[in-house]
């Protein structure tokens, strides 16, 4: 093995995290998940070579990972957000709030699925802490334009959650 697969295999470890999320977030069956989590590890792969060092490799990586996990979805036609289930399945009831927080976690994930790929990605922004500018830079849009459809997805977000209570 050579020094730079052992290196590429120490950063994705310490970054798999970030890699899992994704697939979390885009695909909602087990199998799925682990395929795009594959893919998207080939990817940064194919492309690690080229990385430059002129930002931090997360940020390098949350735009790889993400631009796959679209083109994973639009090229294998991968529809399973959500898979011959009802979307009643997934509401959220006061009294969900007393499950452990695994399952509610697991309950934002299946919500989350059901958002198209773009609001994915603004969500998963988000939930990673993201600023606006960070955000803007990796959309490559502007920050007016960042709050404008984070709120959009947000707000898409809350609805799914909130139906039928």
């Amino acid at each position: 093995m050579t020094s730079q697969e052992q290196e590429f295999i120490r950063t994705i470890e310490k970054h798999k995290g970030i890699i899992f999320k994704i697939s979390k977030m885009y695909m909602s069956e087990k199998d799925d998940q682990d395929d795009l989590f594959q893919e998207i590890t080939y990817q940064l792969w194919k492309a690690y070579s080229s990385f430059r060092g002129e930002s931090e490799f997360s940020t390098w990586l949350y735009r790889i990972a993400l631009n796959t996990a679209i083109i994973f979805l639009k090229t294998n036609k991968r529809r399973s957000f959500i898979a011959n289930e009802d979307v009643s399945n997934y509401v959220i009831t006061q009294e969900d709030y007393d499950y452990s927080k695994e399952e509610r976690l697991a309950k934002m994930y299946r919500a989350i699925q059901q958002l198209n790929p773009i609001d994915k990605a603004f969500i998963f922004y988000y939930l990673e802490d993201f600023s606006g500018k960070q955000i803007a830079e990796q959309m490559g849009i502007s920050e007016g334009n960042v709050r404008v459809k984070m709120n959009r997805a947000k707000n898409k977000l809350k609805d799914i959650l909130t139906q039928h209570n």
